[in-house]
């Protein structure tokens, strides 16, 4: 057996001059007492200065924040010393100030990877012109009037799959036309939302308004199943009885969705919409998620179910009403958050809000990103703008400063204009949501979004 590393000299020439059993034999008992101080064998112990090396000024950074705005948005910054105060998990929860969401004492994860110093240059970011899907079949109305039949309607939808196995997999993927499509449609909301309030008046096409009508049938089932008593820190399991109720509701509002001639397309729908709300297996809910909803949003377009016109109604309405329905899930079942970075991440839970909510806010004579330190800004414009009411609600769940709590927050808030911030939200949410596996794994492919 080799000698382990550091084995000093003596020790070695002393095994080989003596057996180790005549050793063991010969060996006097150890004197366990202490030697007296000022005796020849009292070593008096030596004290090294302690030094500290304060973290980088850029660790933990938002990776446009520092750099100027046509430059990249993703600088080489150095990784945070992990040493560098860290508390051990048996002590964590007691030196943390009270928090509302109980997952935030546990160890955090280290920075996003996009942030860490890696010597390679970052993925490179999906080039997509602001636009809806191409319609996947002819727009709802204007297939002729001979009465389709549910037979020939199902024709060419498929139920969706997972597609991205591996890493090679998911290259494909980043590579091909259907996330452009989807970057597209992404950054056309964005476009739409610009200069938006959130309590302004739309007129809902008559999707949106079954959309929103049925975001409000679901909250109003979370009020009629309230959390079980348990001892668990999170995941209160009356989620999956909320979970199981909710797939029974949901076709019925799918098929009010779909006009006659596309009601074939609800086996491709459903998929969709039943994986936004979380997974009720692991009783968690992530990016990934709400990724799959806006997928769903997306399918609906590629119908010609949701038109240019429905694009600002979609992002205020509907999906802020989506974002809602989590929240008071999260709250009433406080689910685990999936793929969360921890302290390194936006939210716990959803990115989009900052992407949209900061194109909301782009041009906006008083509020500038430093606001969201601005208690009295946040609760009179709250209501108005998605991104204000997304940093309420971390502040809601995480008690303390917040360049402790959510320091990838706080660093934004430095960055001068609302215009810097949502190109690297866009930007951002690419890399740290689109290109990561462990997310992306779980993304369905089907007819409307194919796999290509």
């Amino acid at each position: 057996m080799a000698e382990p590393s550091g084995s000093g000299s003596a020790a070695a020439s002393a095994a080989v001059a003596e057996p180790p059993a005549a050793a063991e034999a010969s060996r006097p008992p150890p004197d366990i007492r202490a030697p007296a101080v000022g005796s020849p064998t009292h070593h008096p112990p030596t004290h090294k200065p302690l030094t500290h090396n304060p973290p980088s000024p850029t660790a933990g950074r938002a990776p446009w924040a520092s750099c100027p705005a046509t430059g990249s948005p993703f600088p080489q910054l150095a990784r945070p010393d992990p040493n560098l105060g860290v508390i051990s998990s048996s002590k964590k929860a007691d030196r943390m100030s009270p928090t509302a969401a109980p997952w935030v004492a546990a160890p955090s994860m280290g920075p996003p990877s996009s942030q860490l110093h890696t010597g390679r240059p970052v993925q490179g970011l999906i080039q997509a012109e602001p636009q809806l899907p191409p319609l996947a079949v002819p727009a709802a109305g204007t297939s002729s009037g001979s009465g389709s039949s549910s037979s020939s309607s199902s024709a060419g939808f498929v139920q969706p799959s997972k597609a991205i196995q591996d890493a090679e997999g998911l290259k494909t993927f980043l590579q091909g036309k259907t996330v452009k499509s989807f970057v597209a449609f992404i950054l056309s909301l964005n476009q739409a939302a610009a200069g938006t309030k959130l309590s302004q008046a739309f007129e809902l096409s008559p999707c949106l308004a079954l959309l929103r009508g049925m975001l409000d049938d679901l909250w109003a089932l979370v009020d009629a199943t309230p959390p079980v008593q348990q001892s668990l820190r999170y995941g209160n399991p009356a989620f999956r009885t909320w979970f199981a109720a909710m797939m029974d509701r949901t076709p019925q509002w799918v098929g009010k969705l779909l006009p006659l001639e596309l009601q074939g397309a609800a086996v491709e729908l459903l998929p969709y919409l039943l994986d936004s709300f979380g997974n009720p297996t692991r009783i968690d809910y992530g990016t990934g998620h709400e990724t799959t909803f806006v997928a769903f949003l997306h399918c609906l377009a590629a119908l010609g179910l949701v038109t240019e016109a429905d694009r600002q109604a979609l992002v205020c309405v509907v999906f802020n009403r989506y974002l809602e329905l989590m929240r008071h899930i999260q709250t009433t079942y406080w689910l685990e958050p999936a793929g969360s970075h921890g302290v390194w991440g936006l939210d716990d839970y959803q990115f989009l809000p900052f992407v949209w909510g900061s194109g909301q806010l782009i041009g906006h004579p008083l509020i500038r990103p430093k606001s969201i330190h601005n208690e009295e800004l946040l609760g009179m414009y709250g209501d108005d703008y998605m991104y204000l009411a997304a940093v309420k609600f971390v502040k809601a769940v995480k008690k303390g400063a917040l360049q402790e709590t959510s320091p990838m927050l706080d660093d934004v808030s430095s960055v001068p204009s609302w215009a810097k911030v949502n190109s690297g939200m866009v930007k951002m949410y690419q890399v740290e949501v689109l290109s990561k596996f462990p997310i992306m794994q779980h993304f369905l492919f089907g007819s409307l979004l194919p796999f290509e």
